[in-house]
């Protein structure tokens, strides 16, 4: 989504793009279960069932904004318990949830440059995901892998 512009001062009117998901974040990789799958009969890894519903809750929430060009995305995650979680794990669940409705079209390095200024707090009365998706105008990116 191009930012406005002011034709006057040509600034940006809108600097980032912000939307709420009200739901109790979670992570994907607690909690995985292990099945056999019984055309190969292979064992195979899947998301747990908290997870899924979770999934499934924010496509009400998720914008589908097609985001292809470099962004910083920074999520503030807001959780109904004091348990200890890893930041890097509920941005895997985040970015998967972004992708799989289709705000941004992936999450690899190209499009999701940073992260920065995401944190996680304890709010027991209203756990939700703040975020905020900025467009990154970079220099250089010919040096970029």
């Amino acid at each position: 989504m191009e930012p406005r512009r002011n034709r006057e001062a040509d600034i940006n009117v809108a600097k980032y793009i912000k939307f709420v998901i009200p739901i109790n974040p979670t992570t994907k990789k607690n909690s995985t279960r292990i099945v056999i799958n019984k055309r190969t009969g292979k064992y195979m890894v899947i998301p747990s069932e908290k997870y899924k519903k979770y999934e499934e809750q924010c496509i009400a929430f998720v914008p589908h904004l097609g985001i292809d060009y470099p962004v910083n995305i920074k999520a503030v995650y807001y959780r109904g318990t004091k348990h200890k979680v890893d930041l890097c794990n509920l941005h895997e669940c985040l970015l998967d949830v972004l992708v799989k409705y289709g705000c941004i079209a992936d999450d690899n390095s190209h499009i999701v440059v940073s992260m920065d200024g995401s944190r996680v707090f304890y709010d027991k009365d209203n756990p939700r995901t703040e975020v905020w998706i900025e467009r990154i105008e970079e220099d250089g990116e010919e040096n970029r892998n």
